[in-house]
């Protein structure tokens, strides 16, 4: 078969001169089709090299030809006698292919299938190939060809390879056309279809035939198969599950040539009437029940040379278009395998039957978007440095200052996306990159806050109905307003390619707030074509230049946060993957980047999945795994809180890290010391509203004076039932104390690499206080949000987005068609404070002492440390630890002494909170720093403030501490003043600097009754 090759690529120069079709139509056909056709397509760089027609394959099967014993003596000619005699039949090859390229759709294409025959004895008529024992047949699902001979052909394919026009001809030549219009046909399954040969061949000495293959059985259509429609390459699809289902057969026919005029012979558009000659039987191909997808099969069928003057003399080919068909096939093949790689002369025996090891199944069949939600995070640096989110469970600590840039400005935290491809049983085969795949990334980012309801508590949690309503924000700008004047939304931006740097149309800076333009980030991407996403720079405003006055609320404002749908298109050689998406989000900043807290945001959306049977409960509890991490996450809190590190520290009153062999030893020996720990982590029903049980840190009810058992948080369900396994001595423990953590995700196991970027991302985000929560909040927890495990839900963008009046109740915020199901670009973040900073700032601890209910501890319990220090080993502190001339008292007193983090701020509570806005970037980073090694009594690694980027002068008091002290008639214009003075008088805390004020953080429930 001869088809239509695409036009010559002319970008490197015009095409040489061909010979006349007239004079040497074979010369011309073969330069068209192998030079230019063939030999463009290797100069792009195809590997491997493919055909320059029919090259896109739909699969190839093994099969046997048989014929009856009683075959008429007329009959038995050539490799019909040879199947006859050959008990079994003949081994038979057969590929299935269609006239386009593998980028195409297979709806209404050409259909060719190649038999290669084995077996058959006798000199062949090839040149070069006269000892093979092989047979060649090549028919199409069309009965005529479109031209009638080599000439015509030449001339044809001059039109459309050389001149680039094959309307001019097809407009002079409509016979032509009209074969072509009619060669575009549907066809259900290459395995239903019928096919022709086309042209004639010679059978035996004085007889002309035509090839006929009709089917013969099949297994039926699959009733559940993707229409065509709707998949492209559908026609390889049906033949894996057709032969896989069962045998399929085909009977071949003759046509015999019974009248010279009617039926000529060099005449190829000219049909065969088969009234005029009914076509005979002579044989049954079948091709057996088998796996066409079976390790090296589709290999072995495409390095097949399929060619008709394979053959014996019985049976060799007719007409010009045939003998042109001998040079250009010969040299296309031949150049083909020489390029590939493969032997040119023909196969020896078919090749068997294999049953191979099973194999890894590589295909991929889909893809996905990991991490599944990716973190972002501000910085007021301006410059061109960033930080990547982590990608593993626990990174190497970057050297100390990497968090600043040299003008000592926060640097923003990037967030990465990968592409990895699956198979159809759900493994992860290859990451796609810009090497092995194209990728066009699409992000839509939106910061509503100002237009979404206040945050007052949880509504999810009974404390609910206690607390002031959620009305909306800004509530006096009109409703056909709000969209325009309250959301940044500068709609969604593309980005394709490697090492995409900071460009116009990849930021986010054409949406507004109150008119005013605000940059909510930008794209970039890596070496790889990865999708590297930074969000804004931590710029706050009020519209009206009016002060922030509250923790959440402050009607007027904006921040830069964001979040949105990260999509990918995704294809692999022209063939489309369909992608999961997945979701970005911009957080504030990490000040203690290393750190993570003893429930984390990945535990939340893991134990909402577990109790939904999502997912599995861990079979067996893991020591390193589900018991390492709290017990780490209490004590790594001890860097950024005094009150924790007397408690979890180095040398502390419960240092558990020092006794990690005695909590991993499951045995009957340590089961107190486990059940100890056990029973002291927090239980609702029976600690109700104690702040002693661990962890110390505040609930999403927390208010002064308590009022609910949520004044805490606790650990999730199912960190809870796995500690109470371990506690019980129902653990593996695989602690090893050596055992080196992966540093990048290159160290990571292939197959586990998505996961690790799914957890990783969250494993750094708290769910300590939803009040409302540092990176994301409390509709985190419900899986209406998502699609699978860890996959936001996305709301169409044509629907348009749901009100809820002006008051948010929780039953509302609850319901079916509620919030808390399909998310738009902005619905995440909207939770969250308004700015940010302000929130940030009130996040402090101890607020409880002094609150009227007797002191309890000015450092416990706490809100986000590990995210917002409370307070920090500073630097000057740091120096004297490792200071071997000094005293070993005085390095252990500056070792145990912790300073107020925010001490740089002022300390009057809304001076503070509007000093944040401005003065975020300049607060210190708690990185890791080297140890004193003379005495075992200090650690050999300490986590130190660094960088703090305030003027030394005038420094705040050098032994200044903030106890935060909340009074009830702080806020009262004529009380006030004295019971804040009063306040401070009987804090009791004569080392302290005492920070007194009515803080709505703390006062959201009313009081009970």
């Amino acid at each position: 078969m001869i088809g239509t090759p695409e036009p010559f690529d002319d970008a490197a120069g015009p095409p040489p001169p061909l010979p006349g079709c007239a004079e040497d139509a074979a010369g011309a056909l073969k330069q068209m089709f192998v030079d230019l056709t063939q030999g463009a397509r290797m100069a792009r760089g195809q590997d491997p090299v493919k055909r320059p027609v029919f090259l896109k394959p739909h699969g190839v099967a093994r099969g046997t030809l048989t014929v009856a014993e009683d075959l008429p003596a007329e009959l038995r000619v050539g490799f019909l006698e040879a199947a006859r005699t050959r008990p079994g039949g003949l081994e038979a090859w057969v590929r299935f292919s269609s006239d386009t390229v593998p980028g195409q759709p297979d709806l209404k294409t050409t259909l060719g299938v190649g038999l290669k025959l084995f077996g058959v004895p006798g000199p062949k008529l090839l040149e070069g190939y006269t000892e093979a024992g092989t047979q060649d047949l090549l028919l199409q699902n069309h009965d005529v060809f479109f031209v009638d001979t080599a000439q015509d052909m030449c001339e044809f394919t001059k039109a459309g390879v050389v001149d680039g026009n094959y309307d001019t001809y097809l407009a002079a030549h409509p016979i032509t056309e009209q074969i072509l219009d009619d060669m575009a046909k549907f066809e259900a399954s290459v395995l239903t279809a019928t096919y022709w040969g086309v042209l004639p061949y010679a059978f035996g000495p004085d007889r002309f035939v035509k090839y006929k293959l009709v089917p013969a059985s099949c297994e039926p259509a699959d009733p559940n198969a993707t229409p065509p429609d709707e998949d492209p390459t559908y026609l390889g699809a049906d033949l894996v599950h057709r032969l896989g289902a069962g045998p399929a057969a085909f009977d071949l026919l003759l046509q015999f040539r019974t009248d010279d005029e009617k039926m000529p012979l060099d005449m190829a558009t000219v049909r065969w009437s088969e009234s005029e000659s009914v076509p005979v039987k002579v044989a049954r191909l079948t091709l057996q029940q088998q796996d066409v997808t079976a390790r090296g099969q589709a290999a072995y069928g495409e390095n097949l040379s399929l060619n008709p003057w394979h053959g014996l003399a019985e049976h060799r080919p007719i007409g010009s278009i045939s003998d042109v068909r001998r040079t250009v096939y010969l040299a296309s093949a031949e150049q083909r395998r020489d390029v590939n790689g493969v032997p040119t002369a023909e196969p020896g025996p078919a090749r068997p039957q294999l049953t191979p090891p099973p194999a890894r199944d590589t295909r991929i069949v889909r893809a996905a978007v990991h991490p599944a939600i990716g973190v972002a995070r501000v910085g007021d640096s301006m410059m061109d440095d960033f930080v990547l989110a982590p990608e593993v469970d626990d990174p190497p600590p970057l050297p100390v200052g990497s968090y600043k840039d040299v003008t000592g400005a926060l640097k923003r935290q990037a967030a990465r996306f990968r592409v990895y491809g699956y198979n159809a049983a759900g493994e992860p085969v290859a990451e796609l990159t810009a090497d092995n795949a194209d990728l066009r990334w699409k992000v839509h980012v939106v910061n509503s806050k100002a237009a979404w309801y206040q945050f007052q508590i949880a509504l999810d949690i009974p404390d609910a109905a206690q607390a002031d309503p959620s009305n909306l924000r800004n509530p006096k700008i009109p409703a056909d307003q709000r969209q325009d004047l309250l959301v940044i939304d500068p709609g969604p931006r593309w980005v394709r390619g490697r090492n995409r740097s900071d460009q116009p149309e990849y930021r986010f800076d054409t949406g507004t707030f109150m008119g005013k333009p605000v940059y909510l980030g930008e794209l970039r991407t890596d070496d790889s074509g990865r999708l590297i996403f930074l969000g804004g720079r931590g710029v706050s405003a009020s519209a009206t230049g009016t002060p922030a006055d509250t923790f959440a609320n402050n009607d007027g404002w904006h921040d830069d946060v964001s979040d949105g749908p990260v999509t990918a298109e995704v294809s692999i050689d022209g063939r489309p993957i369909p992608v999961e998406p997945a979701w970005v989000v911009t957080a504030p900043p990490t000040y203690a980047p290393e750190l993570t807290s003893v429930r984390t945001m990945y535990d939340l959306i893991w134990d909402a999945f577990v109790t939904e049977g999502r997912l599995p409960e861990p079979p067996q509890v893991s020591f390193t795994w589900d018991v390492l991490p709290v017990l780490r996450g209490l004590c790594g809190l001890q860097w950024v809180n005094k009150g924790l590190a007397t408690q979890f520290g180095f040398d502390g009153r419960e240092d558990l890290l020092a006794r990690l062999g005695d909590l991993s030893d499951p045995s009957p020996v340590q089961r107190e010391l486990r059940r100890q720990v056990w029973l002291a982590i927090r239980d609702y029903a029976r600690d109700g509203m104690s702040p002693v049980p661990w962890p110390a840190v505040y609930g999403d009810a927390m208010n002064i004076p308590p009022q609910s058992v949520r004044q805490h948080v606790t650990l999730s369900a199912l960190q809870y039932r796995l500690l109470k396994r371990w506690a019980d001595g129902d653990f593996v423990n695989d602690y090893d104390p050596h055992a080196a953590q992966p540093a990048t995700l290159d160290d990571v196991p292939f197959a586990d690499q998505p996961a690790t970027l799914d957890r990783a991302a969250l494993s750094f985000c708290l769910a300590d206080a939803f009040h409302p929560g540092c990176e994301l909040t409390w509709p985190m927890r419900h899986t209406t949000m998502y699609t699978t495990p860890f996959r936001i839900r996305h709301r169409d963008p044509h629907k348009p987005a749901p009100t809820y009046g002006p008051t948010l109740t929780p039953d509302l915020a609850l319901s079916f068609d509620g919030p808390l199901h399909a998310q738009a670009p902005g619905d995440l973040t909207r939770w969250m404070a308004v700015p940010w900073q302000t929130d940030t700032a009130s996040c402090r601890a101890g607020y409880e002492y002094g609150s009227g209910l007797g002191p309890y501890d000015p450092y416990l319990p706490t809100f986000w440390p590990a995210r917002v220090p409370n307070h920090v080993l500073a630097e000057e502190d740091y120096e004297v630890v490792l200071d071997t001339s000094r005293p070993l008292s005085d390095r252990l007193a500056a070792f145990q002494k912790r300073r107020a983090w925010l001490r740089w701020l002022p300390t009057p509570y809304l001076a503070n909170i509007n000093a944040m806005v401005r003065d975020f970037g300049k607060l210190g980073v708690v990185e890791r720093r080297p140890g004193p090694t003379d005495d075992p009594r200090l650690p050999a690694e300490l986590l130190v403030e660094s960088e703090v980027s305030f003027p030394r002068e005038p420094a705040p008091p050098a032994d200044r501490n903030l106890v935060t002290v909340h009074v009830d008639l702080g806020a009262d214009p004529v009380l006030g003043p004295a019971a804040l003075a009063s306040a401070v008088t009987m804090a009791e805390a004569p080392d302290e600097e005492v920070s007194a004020g009515f803080i709505d953080k703390v006062k959201r429930l009313r009081p009970s009754r």
